[in-house]
């Protein structure tokens, strides 16, 4: 098992995955009843996606980094399989999953209007799970390099 991330930052991606996740739900739920606020959940939906497509982004740098010391892998990058705490892949994965899921109930309930973007803000959930993965997730040394055989 892995041990506890005691770093500060690791707490920011926590925090902003928490309170991502519950703006965007409050804003959606909010305009899929009350059609005058589409247009904030709209902009909240836009720079979640931007965000999270920039963070997405910083992780895959991240991880390539550390990849040249450590054995990554993409499950155990975005969805923190064997290299994070229990707790941290409940919080980070929940917040993922609730943003998967009140994408497709709004985006599916109004599929023509400015709240069908919603189901472009699981970008953000899940970068932010590939940047706590990529930067505190324990993955096994690298192996060195086999030595290939001539002829």
């Amino acid at each position: 098992m892995t041990e506890p991330v005691t770093d500060p930052a690791a707490a920011n991606i926590d925090r902003a995955a928490s309170w991502g996740t519950g703006v965007f739900v409050v804003t959606n739920v909010l305009a899929a009843l009350v059609k005058q606020v589409q247009l904030v959940a709209l902009v909240v939906d836009l720079v979640l996606f931007v965000g999270g497509t920039g963070v997405m982004l910083w992780a895959l740098v991240v991880a390539a980094n550390r990849s040249r010391e450590r054995e990554m892998t993409m499950a155990g990058i975005f969805f923190l399989a064997g290299s994070a705490p229990r707790d941290v892949q409940r919080r980070l994965l929940g917040a993922f999953a609730v943003e998967v899921a009140v994408a497709f109930a709004v985006a599916i309930a109004h599929p023509s209007t400015a709240l069908a973007f919603a189901i472009l803000v699981p970008v953000y959930g899940l970068a932010l799970t590939g940047q706590w993965g990529a930067r505190y997730g324990t993955f096994p040394p690298r192996k060195p390099a086999q030595k290939r055989r001539t002829r």
